[in-house]
This record gives C-alpha cells, sequence and structure tokens, in this order.
C-alpha cells in the first residue's frame, strides 16, 4: 500500500477526513472507530464494500483510512474495557435521557458499553426499609447479570453504594461478590478514576450549583465532607469545570442532605419537604441557574419543591451535562 503521503499529498491536519469529521459533528477519531465497528456489527457489510461503491479515483484515500481505523477498532477491542451499564429504576422510568446521556459518554471516551435487559432494581428501596429477605433476590441477581463485565457503571452514588457497601448482608459468602464489587463504579468516579479523565470537551455558560448526595460523599467519598481536613476534592466538580464557561457557585452547606431518602420522604414528609427548601434556597442565595447531582433520586426530590415553588433554577443530572445536553 502506498504511503499516506503518496496518497493524501502533503500532510495537512486541517483537512484531513478526521478532522473534518470532527468539525462536522464535534467527535474526532473516537467517534469515527466506533461507528466503523457499529456498522460492521449491526449491518454485516464491512466498509470494504461501501468503498466500492464509491467512485475509483477516491478509492485509495478511502482504502487507506480504512486500514488505519481497522488497526484502530483492533486496538480499542483490545484495551478499552466492556462495560455493563447498570440504570436505576427511577431513571429507566421517569428520567430516560440520563440513562442515554450515560451510555454517550462512556462510548465517547472508548468504552464498549452493554446493556443488560433482564437487569432489575438492586434492592435498595426493599433494604432501607428493613425487608431484607425480598432484597436477596435483587442482589444475587445483579451478581449473575453484571459477572461478565469488566466494570459495572451506574449514574447514581446511592444504587452504586448499595452494591459496595451494603449486598455483603445479602449475598453473605457468595464468592463471586468480592470481584463485583471491586468493579462496581459510580459514573463520575468511573470517568475521573478508572479512565483517568481530568478534562471534558463542550461548553456549558451557566451558573451550576452542586448537590452532594449523601451516598456518594459518606460511602463512595466522591467528594471531601466538610467536617474532614484537607483539600476541597470533588470527582463531578473537576469534570464540571473543565467544560468551557462554567461555574460552580459557592454554597453555605455544600454537603447537607436534601431530605429524600427514599421512603424518609413519604414517612416524614413535612421534615423532608423543609430540608430540601433549605437546600433550594442556599442555591438560590449562591445564585444557581442549573441545579445538578450524580442521583437523579436526589435531584427528583429537588425539582418537585422547585416547580411547585416556581423557583427560578433548572435542574440536570451530571451526565447530561457532561454528554453536552443544554438546559430545557
Amino acid at each position: 500500500m502506498s504511503h499516506p503521503a503518496e496518497v493524501f499529498g502533503p500532510r495537512d491536519r486541517t483537512s484531513s477526513p478526521v478532522v473534518r469529521h470532527k468539525r462536522r459533528t464535534g467527535f474526532g477519531l473516537q467517534a469515527v472507530i466506533s461507528q466503523t465497528g457499529r456498522h460492521s456489527t449491526e449491518t454485516g457489510v464491512g466498509l470494504q464494500a461501501e468503498i466500492e461503491r464509491l467512485p475509483r479515483r477516491a478509492w485509495k484515500p478511502a482504502l487507506y483510512l480504512v486500514e488505519l481505523l481497522s488497526i484502530l477498532v483492533a486496538m480499542k477491542s483490545t484495551s478499552m474495557p466492556h462495560v455493563g451499564l447498570f440504570i436505576p429504576c427511577y431513571i429507566d422510568q421517569i428520567y430516560p435521557r440520563v440513562g442515554q446521556a450515560t451510555l454517550e459518554l462512556l462510548e465517547r471516551n472508548g468504552c464498549e458499553t452493554s446493556y443488560p435487559l433482564d437487569q432489575k432494581c438492586c434492592g435498595q428501596p426493599m433494604a432501607n426499609t428493613g425487608c431484607t429477605e425480598i432484597a436477596e433476590p435483587f442482589a444475587k441477581h445483579f451478581l449473575n447479570v453484571f459477572e461478565p463485565f469488566d466494570y459495572v457503571v451506574c449514574p447514581s452514588g446511592s444504587c452504586v453504594a448499595m452494591v459496595r457497601q451494603h449486598y455483603h448482608d445479602l449475598v453473605h459468602d457468595d464468592p463471586r461478590y468480592a470481584a463485583i464489587r471491586g468493579k462496581t463504579y459510580e459514573l463520575c468516579e468511573f470517568l475521573h478514576d478508572v479512565l483517568g479523565i481530568r478534562e471534558m470537551p463542550g461548553k456549558f455558560p451557566y451558573r451550576v450549583g452542586l448537590h452532594q448526595s449523601c451516598h456518594g460523599l459518606r460511602e463512595l467519598r466522591l467528594g471531601k465532607s466538610s467536617e474532614l481536613v484537607g483539600p476541597a476534592e470533588n470527582k463531578a466538580a473537576t469534570l464540571l469545570q473543565s467544560l468551557e464557561g462554567v461555574s460552580l457557585t459557592e454554597l453555605k452547606r455544600p454537603d447537607e442532605c436534601c431530605g429524600f431518602g427514599g421512603t424518609f420522604a413519604v414517612a416524614e414528609e413535612a421534615v423532608s419537604c423543609m430540608m430540601g427548601r433549605d437546600r433550594i434556597q442556599d442555591h438560590l442565595d449562591a445564585g444557581t441557574e442549573v441545579l445538578t447531582a450524580g442521583d437523579m433520586s436526589c435531584l427528583m426530590h429537588l425539582w418537585g419543591l422547585i416547580a411547585r415553588d416556581r423557583r427560578p433554577i433548572r435542574v440536570m443530572h451530571v451526565a447530561e451535562i457532561l454528554a453536552g445536553y443544554q438546559p430545557e
């Protein structure tokens, strides 16, 4: 095969097919690779056949690009993890766009991602109310479904905390649990700790208030609790701050509970709503335009109060912001 210089002429990075693709779509070679593999898998027709439909004069550059992509696809298949996408019940049933954004983020960053159709609830609502016998089958089913994957990623700190911190009481001495516990991650935690991402592409020109959900903060340590001494590190904040135009608001009580607490919001409705309104007022005082968090359950609670009280704050899951979505 001819050398690239013979095919494309003098090397011009601004006119390559990949750069033109990036300008047109906003994504670079990673997206081209992903689409190449998906096209071949879903249709059974490789790009070689597609190229034969082109005018003969276009064959050389197209064939060179395909050969390059085939090498990169092979590298991707051997070096990038196979992720099992675990979607919480309320995201599946009420906020599916958060699940879509999570999938886009994982695939955009090179992960082969699968959504097992037979996944069920993690069992947290039952376990939190003391119904451990009912929760046990859900925990065991989780192990059955997600054991084959390299990693399990979920856009919810509370569901991940349930698996990592509380399944030992439900699956007991199941030998698979230690491995699954060690490879189950919250979304921002996975992007930050496993993939090593510190900067995200995109713009989000808004004042963003980050709500730190209790499970993610206290059980997964996705950020620093205010009572601890040390640098104020937060994995979601690191990723959000890398977006062009974003400004994170400073709260008076940055790690205070929103008051949701699952069935607590039903059993103690008055206290739950008072706690939620306190959090919203903190964000209003700080000038928050968009309220975000890693847990849609907390946001669901706050969103309901914001809508009922007609407060001028929009609500988005952190996955939606990082995936490039804009407030509606």
